[in-house]
């Protein structure tokens, strides 16, 4: 199994009430993939020298999975209510390091 991590863009047509979260942790548990997540509020970016850039701020909120693999992960998606807000999730692979 692999962790991946969902990521919420800012992006959807209509906000997502909060009440529509709770079914879709409910089927990730249900279904043993639930690693975490939460809203993203604000913060900054830093730099040892330099100036750093701004946050990035169409990223609202993750949620982190395990999943079989990238197309097990995208199945895991739906439900989402980003997702079915017409929103966009980004999936990227949390890779395993030494």
């Amino acid at each position: 199994m692999a962790e991946f991590i969902l990521l919420m863009h800012a992006d959807s047509h209509a906000d997502a009430p909060e009440e529509s979260w709770q079914p879709y942790l409910d089927k990730l548990i249900a279904a043993g993939a639930l690693r975490g997540g939460s809203a993203m509020g604000s913060g900054l970016c830093v730099r040892r020298s330099g100036t750093a850039p701004a946050i990035t701020s169409h990223l609202v909120g993750y949620v982190k999975i395990e999943a079989r693999d990238l197309a097990h992960a995208r199945e895991l998606v739906a439900g989402n209510p980003v997702y079915e807000a017409g929103g966009t999730v980004e999936i990227r692979e949390l890779p395993m390091t030494s």
